[in-house]
């Protein structure tokens, strides 16, 4: 499985010759993947020629820093999971690279 961290390595990989005219299906995740999310990567599987899953805590998706630090962090235990599923690439990037310096989250 490919591991991929920044949006402009997302962007070679998808555009790279082996990939650019493939179906590609992305679940997006906040990790901590369970039953559930592998079951939406088999599903990606079947309906496309490339899985790509994200995994991304998302701090603008918790009221306070309390909950964001609480949000278990597993990545080692994702990416496993990841590989058993067959998930072909995984983007892991962190709040820097999904919110540059020019876009500060509020």
């Amino acid at each position: 499985m490919q591991h991929i961290f920044t949006i402009t390595d997302l962007k070679a990989y998808r555009w790279d010759d082996a990939h650019a005219h493939l179906k590609i299906a992305l679940v997006p995740t906040m990790g901590a993947l369970h039953e559930g999310h592998l079951s939406l990567i088999r599903l990606a599987k079947q309906k496309a020629d490339l899985t790509i899953a994200s995994i991304f805590i998302n701090p603008l998706q918790f009221n306070n820093k309390e909950d964001l630090d609480k949000y278990p962090q597993c990545l080692e235990k994702d990416l496993e999971l990841l590989t058993q599923v067959g998930c072909d690439a995984v983007f892991v990037p962190n709040a820097s690279e999904m919110y540059p310096p020019y876009h500060k989250p509020h």
